[in-house]
């Protein structure tokens, strides 16, 4: 009897201390890779400000980190001659967000609707190919024509970029679902909506969701492509200007806004991943990743 009890009590008290060895394992790996982080960027902006104080990079073409940090703080207190400098951060970030969602509701309707029609599929995927073969820019300088230089082109612009990459994962992932999971929902008498619905969207969020990761990137460059070629405002007018202006200090800092805000929105955006896809299995390669 107590070798039963003490076998039983061994049981808890090995488990709790392989759970704390795995949680101390986590923390030292978060931590190892923060350092790295850390590390890499300290030697490359160290590096750089180096290079260029000892005169091996010439800092009026390539900038310095110094330079940019000034220009940075300059930028903020006293802003732009097109306004503030957050009401030009703000600019951008709303035409990238319409962009991104309309472009993303798009993807995922024509996505889904032409990965269960094969005539659809058919019929409309070769004018969605030549349409995805015509340079950005092109696009660009069209809606700039068309709709002046406001911020819709802006938006058109950045809805077409992510169309094209969350209708293909949309399609692929569509395709990609089990015949036979279709096929028995259709013989408990599951209506098409409510495949759809409980069925197709569930099995293809894996795909959708991945494609929306890059896919913000891909807004941002729509709309800061789209107010290099004519705007008003916006931080792409802002590194325009900077550009013109030979102030590589000012592009630089620009940019370095611009990957904070891409930055936050994937990590809005795994959030949102993680939430969406909570009934998931993780993967074995997702233990790994932080």
């Amino acid at each position: 009897m107590s070798m039963t009890s003490t076998t039983t009590a061994a049981v808890p008290e090995s488990a709790q201390a392989s759970a704390a060895a795995a949680k101390r394992a986590a923390r030292r790996r978060i931590a190892s890779v923060w350092a790295g982080r850390i590390g890499l960027a300290v030697i490359a902006i160290g590096g750089w400000q180096a290079c260029t104080t000892w005169g091996v990079v010439d800092p009026f073409f390539f900038g310095q980190p110094s330079g940019i940090a000034k220009r940075l703080v300059d930028l903020f207190q006293h802003g732009t001659e097109f306004g503030s400098f957050y009401s030009n951060i703000w600019t951008t970030i709303q035409e990238a967000l319409i962009g991104f969602a309309v472009g993303a509701l798009a993807g995922v309707v024509f996505g889904v609707a032409l990965g269960q029609s094969r005539f659809l599929s058919d019929v409309l995927g070769p004018y969605i190919k030549m349409v995805n073969a015509i340079p950005r820019i092109v696009l660009g300088s069209i809606f700039i024509v068309a709709f002046g230089i406001g911020v819709l082109p802006k938006i058109l612009l950045a809805a077409v970029l992510v169309f094209f990459i969350v209708f293909f994962n949309a399609f692929q992932g569509v395709r990609e679902v089990d015949r036979n999971i279709l096929a028995n929902a259709k013989v408990l008498g599951a209506s098409q909506t409510q495949i759809i619905r409980h069925v197709i969207v569930p099995s293809a969020l894996t795909w959708i969701i991945a494609s929306l990761h890059s896919a913000f990137g891909f807004a941002i460059v729509g709309a800061l492509v789209g107010e290099v070629l004519g705007a008003q405002s916006g931080l792409g007018l802002v590194i325009k200007t900077a550009q013109n202006n030979f102030d590589p200090n000012g592009v630089f800092a620009t940019m370095l806004v611009i990957s904070v805000i891409v930055l936050g929105a994937e990590w809005l955006i795994g959030k949102l991943e993680r939430r969406l896809l909570a009934w998931r299995p993780p993967a074995p390669s997702e233990s790994n990743v932080l």
